[in-house]
């Protein structure tokens, strides 16, 4: 979210410009459902926790903005069109596929549990914390992360409600469980069993000190039942990924210094 600060229009070419192209040829072709990946970020900075799916949409970053957008489009597009879709607002996507195949490799991410897994690995010589002053038990931010698998399975049951009739819905995707910045550090240092450096750093535009989703509509609605719901179990698939990639031949080594994204 703070890169959609420094660069808005590329974000909201990519998100929103790039998503009407895409909804338009999807009325054009006929398609019947669409399964919408939005964010928590929509939100911006609830007024209450956990935040609900009709709670106020205010993003605070473009971001936010850019993804609240193509909500909007779906959602005239269906009123005009017919088109069936599900919009599912990610919170904290984290973790890798349990049997090791597939796992995050993006070039210098900036998730927090994937810098700090890099961290641990020697991959990053440390690991930036961007704020210890927000209003939460420990002065860092809170975020529900989500284990990858748990996602796909979400988007698995999404496509099955529409193909039975289900109506046109917006879930959130998360635990309804927040956990703060040095948590997460906390456990990556346990689950990997290494000590590594962290430097506190200034918090960043965008960030919100606290979201955690109110996930028992995604529950009811799709029949959704997680299986990775435990952040040591996402911890460890992360960093079993990580290590392997490592010693992959076209693995590159990502940027010197981290800078964590929530």
């Amino acid at each position: 979210m703070p890169d959609s600060v420094c660069d808005p229009l590329g974000y909201y070419r990519n998100n929103t410009v790039t998503s009407r192209a895409l909804i338009e040829a999807v009325v054009k072709a006929g398609v019947r459902y669409f399964i919408f990946s939005s964010t928590a970020a929509v939100y911006g900075t609830p007024a209450r926790m956990p935040v609900r799916e009709d709670d106020p949409t205010v993003p605070t970053s473009p971001y936010g903005s850019s993804k609240l957008m193509t909500e909007i489009m779906l959602r005239d597009a269906g009123a005009a069109y017919g088109l069936r879709y599900m919009v599912l607002r990610y919170f904290n996507v984290a973790g890798a596929d349990p049997l090791g195949r597939t796992g995050q490799s993006t070039k210098g991410a900036t998730h927090l549990i994937k810098v700090a897994v890099e961290t641990a690995l020697g991959l990053r010589p440390t690991l930036s914390v961007f704020g210890t002053d927000y209003a939460t038990p420990d002065g860092t931010c809170i975020r529900d992360y989500i284990h990858v698998s748990d996602l796909v399975a979400a988007h698995c049951d999404s496509l099955a409600y529409l193909r039975d009739g289900g109506a046109s819905a917006t879930l959130n995707c998360g635990y309804g469980r927040g956990f703060s910045v040095l948590d997460v550090i906390d456990t990556v240092k346990r689950v990997a069993g290494v000590d590594f450096k962290v430097e506190l750093a200034p918090r960043r535009a965008g960030d919100p000190a606290q979201i955690v989703a109110a996930c028992d509509r995604v529950r009811s609605t799709l029949g959704w039942q997680p299986r990775f719901n435990d952040l040591q179990t996402i911890v460890a698939h992360a960093l079993a990924w990580s290590a392997s990639f490592r010693n992959a031949p076209a693995n590159r080594q990502p940027s010197p210094r981290s800078a964590a994204r929530l």
